[in-house]
């Protein structure tokens, strides 16, 4: 991993080539430390979704809208489902590509 940053392939890590290799290291936590914070939006998002949809639902019954009503009931299991298969999918996948 370290001889990949011997830019001029003569055994020694030089000081021009030490700051890349800690610059190259520091941009992969960053990237790291984003991809944690996405993955936590994302699940406080879908989290926050699912538990906010009966409300969606009680609010259009509360407000006389009956048929509206009706048919965000009826999508709600689909939802949950596809909410759930989006997260699990793609911290599924993000594991996997973390293992390599």
């Amino acid at each position: 991993m370290v001889e990949d940053y011997d830019l001029n392939k003569n055994g020694v890590i030089d000081p021009s080539e030490r700051e890349l290799l800690f610059e190259d290291r520091r941009r992969q936590m960053l990237d790291a430390d984003a991809k944690r914070d996405a993955q936590r939006r994302m699940t406080w998002f879908a989290l926050s979704g699912m538990v906010l949809y009966p409300l969606a639902i009680l609010g259009a019954s509360v407000a006389g809208l009956s048929t509206a009503a009706g048919l965000i009931a009826d999508i709600a299991n689909i939802y949950v489902v596809s909410v759930s298969a989006l997260v699990g999918a793609y911290f599924g996948f993000s594991n996997m590509g973390a293992k390599k």
